[in-house]
């Protein structure tokens, strides 16, 4: 069907299709082992289906409380009590979303106004700045520093003025798999003491960290975490990304301005789905062990790779690996990566669009959130170039 308007004006024209989706559609194209879009290729626990269904059958399938389902709320509070020994009201501080780019541009939504500022980290995950647009708002860029994409600390505070509503953090990080230290978040602290700016802090990831390494959550640190919105996904941590099940906490100020946003944007989330996994984080043990149960599947990766012409980066969390290709070709990260969809039959993600000049290092972003089976193929694939 045609238009007859002349001129289409809408407050993304230059935003494209995301490359999640133009890349997993290359791989389907092209028959590959998709390593590209972040979702595991392996089932999610029986046991958590069993108690989706339960709730089904018993009725629980129409909307949920606008806040989510209570038992849910209790059993997150009661989640990060025994993780982090910091007490989130139930009632009042926590909030279910349908996913956590919900809750994160429900929140942007909320606080970002015309003219206010957003500090956003770059590589950043690729839902953030355009949210702060369509809010009305500028995004200030902060470049990660390379190889290790750390935070440089000088840069920000020069970045900072009276019109800087909000920065938002994410670690463990998407793409780069990097980790904040308790002296990047206590900085961080310092740096916006006295001040009104508010802190989105996507911890999707929180589960997925290695190497020994301790995530330090906003909820940690008092000072910070009195401005601090921090999202969760019940998505990245049980496997279930379709599921679109998520979190957010906040003090009692601000998440009553949140959910005045979000009424309008979802509601509530899916009921049974919410009373299954309030269920489900009753045992510990079915979220404790994430962390090592991801590093062996990046090991297994990373391993198979050491003697190929890649270089591997460090990952420290998430279900990411980096891989540098400089030594293998002078192409973009966006011609490497259909050349490797063609020609190998692997799909990755380019790291450039995660920038917003799409500045490139020959880096690309592969998922091992995947079984043993994909995850050895892949890399004998990749070494074999």
């Amino acid at each position: 069907m045609e238009t007859s308007i002349r001129t289409i004006q809408t407050k993304l024209p230059e935003t494209g299709t995301s490359i999640f989706a133009v890349m997993s559609q290359m791989a389907a194209e092209n028959d590959a082992v998709n390593l590209s879009q972040g979702f595991p290729d392996f089932p999610v626990s029986e046991e958590l289906v069993e108690r989706v269904n339960y709730y089904m059958k018993a009725g629980m399938n129409q909307y949920a409380p606008m806040p989510g389902v209570k038992p849910l709320r209790d059993a997150i509070s009661k989640m990060f009590s025994d993780k982090y020994s910091v007490i989130y009201h139930s009632d009042k501080e926590i909030t279910i979303t349908a996913g956590a780019t919900q809750a994160l541009y429900t929140a942007i939504s909320t606080f970002i106004k015309e003219g206010d500022e957003a500090i956003i980290f770059e590589p950043a995950y690729d839902c953030y700045a355009p949210a702060v647009t369509l809010n009305g708002g500028l995004v200030k860029h902060s470049r990660l520093n390379f190889p290790d994409f750390s935070i440089n600390w000088d840069e920000l505070p020069h970045m900072i003025n009276h019109r800087t509503r909000l920065i938002i953090i994410n670690s463990p990080q998407n793409p780069t798999g990097s980790v904040l230290s308790r002296e990047d978040m206590e900085r961080l602290e310092r740096i916006t003491r006295n001040t009104d700016i508010i802190i989105l802090s996507d911890e999707v990831y929180e589960h997925l960290i290695f190497d020994g390494l301790t995530h330090q959550s906003a909820c940690l640190f008092p000072e910070l975490a009195q401005r601090t919105l921090i999202i969760g996904s019940f998505g990245k941590t049980f496997h279930a990304t379709g599921w679109k099940t998520g979190f957010v906490l906040a003090p009692e100020k601000l998440m009553t301005e949140f959910r005045k946003t979000h009424q309008f944007v979802i509601f509530a989330s899916n009921t049974p789905v919410q009373y299954a996994i309030a269920d489900f984080i009753g045992n510990k043990e079915n979220y404790l062990h994430l962390g090592t149960f991801y590093q062996e599947k990046r090991d297994i990766f990373a391993d198979r790779l050491k003697d190929s012409r890649f270089k591997v980066l460090p990952a420290h969390g998430t279900y990411f690996q980096l891989l540098d290709y400089s030594a293998i070709s002078d192409k973009s990260e966006m011609e490497f990566a259909r050349w490797l969809v063609e020609e190998h039959k692997i799909a990755a993600i380019p790291v450039a669009p995660f920038y917003q000049n799409h500045d490139e290092h020959k880096i690309l972003r592969f998922c091992f959130a995947k079984k043993e089976e994909t995850l050895r193929k892949a890399a004998k694939i990749l070494a074999g170039i």
